[in-house]
């Protein structure tokens, strides 16, 4: 009975993984892999019932179910959170500065991780905070990866009333559609005095295995410990730790 079962959950992550490339009837995905097709037809059965597979009433094929894919994101999630501190870690100890982790919440971004130094001076305590996404580094490089529409959606405000920030900012979508495309291009994003006068901050995107956005990797300082030549150097190294967080979870990072 024993071996029964065990064959049996075998046959359900074959399963998975075969739909996983996408959607497929009964036979096709028998092929996939390997067994018999009244076995599989059962599995699918079985998993459909739970959530984890959905099936096409018109076309009669299955695909991957929502119970599945929540489960994925719970999981994500928890990667996320559990691989940042040593990545968030290692940033402060190269730059010298607090060093952030940012998602994307609503119309706004929040800081949900911080690694902080010992200087006296240092910038406010983000977590927890809901901050703009127009005239932070971190709430633009989260908006990297969504197409200008969407992008122009989540800028929407009342009345067509300017964005949040200081004159430094992009105050409407299309100025920050415009400095958007100049920080794709580069990979980072830098907010110099954008939301208060006397800060800065350079972050960039954190990739998952699908290669979406799912954070921003940041960090602040005030605007006299970065200057402009010290830039480069700090956008390097957020872009450093960026990509190794990306591939802790095996993402996907930009090119460049």
């Amino acid at each position: 009975m024993a071996a029964e079962n065990l064959s049996s959950v075998h046959r359900a992550l074959d399963v998975l993984r075969a739909l996983a490339q996408g959607p497929m009837g009964v036979q096709e995905v028998a092929q996939a892999v390997g067994r018999e097709k009244t076995q599989v037809s059962r599995t699918l059965k079985v998993l459909a019932q739970e959530g984890f597979l959905e099936r096409d009433p018109r076309t009669l094929r299955y695909r991957v179910g929502w119970q599945l894919l929540a489960l994925a994101s719970s999981a994500g999630e928890e990667r996320l959170y559990g691989e940042a501190p040593p990545v968030l870690r290692d940033l402060v100890h190269r730059v010298g500065e607090p060093a952030y982790l940012t998602v994307l919440s609503g119309h706004g971004v929040v800081t949900v991780l911080t690694e902080r130094t010992s200087r006296g001076l240092q910038a406010h305590e983000w977590i927890g905070r809901t901050s703009p996404l127009n005239c932070t580094s971190a709430g633009r490089a989260l908006l990297f990866g969504l197409p200008d529409d969407q992008v122009a959606a989540l800028l929407t405000t009342e009345n067509g009333a300017p964005l949040p920030g200081t004159d430094a900012a992009p105050r409407d979508a299309s100025a920050v559609l415009e400095r958007l495309r100049a920080e794709r291009a580069r990979g980072f994003a830098v907010a110099a005095e954008e939301m208060e006068p006397g800060l800065i901050a350079v972050a960039v995107p954190v990739h998952d295995h699908r290669g979406d956005v799912v954070a921003a990797v940041n960090v602040s300082a005030p605007v006299f410990r970065l200057p402009p030549e010290a830039l480069p150097q700090v956008a390097e190294a957020v872009v450093a730790a960026a990509h190794q967080l990306s591939a802790r979870l095996n993402g996907a990072p930009p090119r460049g």
